[in-house]
């Protein structure tokens, strides 16, 4: 009996490999980390089949609020699936978790798949929930008071010396700041490029929304939705102008919410973008968690219009996975 759980970004799977699970039994995984918490899979079989999902509260810690998915995976027979409904903002406590009674009879090899949606910690003083279970994958203090003054020189326009154009819109910067924070402006104010002669700079591959986002990071005052909701676009230019910092950032928060509907999206930026933990976070993804199978019609897209390399690199998976059954 294997007791280890697989975790990949949101994704958890216990895969049972026990033939003789007999006509009862009670079997627990190893902890497994998703956000703060250690978490338990448990599975119980006497009449019917039942799993558990609970947690490991610390002490004095407040218990999670959870939205996940959560489903069965059965090889016997070829591959078949059942799908609990989604379990939404559910309080659970230690001892009192999610259970799910299966009335259908099972032998053989299956796979217990668990993808969390949120995590949540309800405020002590009875307030709004907060998200817990991802990084924002910033690190900067931005409460401190030299930064908050160097955000105020961009959100006020405190003495701007450049324009950056945006597809969109245009907005004030200074060069200085810009050329500390990277060597490609710094390049272009040292050189005598049209950068430097009609001080301004061209970003037309990006709408005015996302460009204030990467000013806003340049100047440490970035909050986390606008971080959330742009890092495609910050990703884009961390990249485009060699700000390795916030590569990393938009990397760490990539490889935080990979689903069926991003991966491959999120699998050919981390190809041209070359991010390799996310690579291989998608790729295990798709090939080592079975994610491949409920995307059929979108991988077929992808492996014809994909870059050849990174096509062969997820065939490669795909065979070596395949060698261990």
């Amino acid at each position: 009996m294997n007791y280890h759980v697989e975790t990949v970004s949101r994704l958890a799977q216990w895969r049972i490999i026990d033939h003789h699970l007999g006509s009862t039994c009670y079997r627990k995984s190893d902890p497994f980390q998703i956000g703060s918490w250690n978490w338990y899979l448990i599975l119980e079989k006497n009449r019917n089949l039942v799993i558990k999902l609970l947690p490991e509260i610390p002490k004095l810690a407040s218990p999670p609020v959870a939205s996940f998915n959560i489903r069965l995976v059965s090889f016997l027979g070829g591959r078949n699936t059942l799908v609990h409904p989604e379990i939404r903002d559910k309080p659970l406590k230690s001892g009192e978790g999610f259970v799910w009674a299966l009335e259908v009879p099972l032998q053989g090899r299956f796979i217990i798949d668990v993808e969390f949606l949120d995590l949540k910690i309800t405020a002590p003083n009875g307030g709004e929930s907060r998200s817990m279970i991802w990084s924002e994958g910033l690190t900067q203090d931005t409460n401190s008071t030299a930064l908050f003054s160097l955000g105020r020189m961009l959100s006020e326009s405190i003495h701007t010396d450049i324009i950056i154009c945006a597809s969109d819109g245009s907005v004030g910067a200074h060069r200085a700041v810009l050329a500390a924070r990277s060597p490609v402006f710094r390049s272009m104010f040292s050189h005598d490029l049209k950068e430097k002669e009609m001080s301004a700079i061209n970003i037309s591959d990006m709408p005015i929304e996302a460009c204030q986002a990467f000013l806003d990071y340049i100047y440490s005052n970035i909050n986390h939705k606008d971080f959330l909701k742009h890092r495609i676009n910050l990703l884009q230019a961390a990249d485009k102008y060699d700000i390795s910092d916030l590569k990393d950032a938009c990397q760490e928060s990539l490889l935080q919410d990979i689903d069926t509907k991003n991966v491959l999206e999120r699998l050919q930026g981390a190809f041209l973008y070359r991010l390799p933990r996310l690579k291989v976070c998608c790729i295990q993804y798709l090939v080592k968690f079975g994610k491949i199978y409920d995307i059929r019609q979108e991988f077929d897209v992808f492996i014809q219009t994909a870059d050849r390399e990174l096509i062969g690199e997820v065939v490669n998976e795909i065979l070596s996975h395949w060698k261990g059954f």
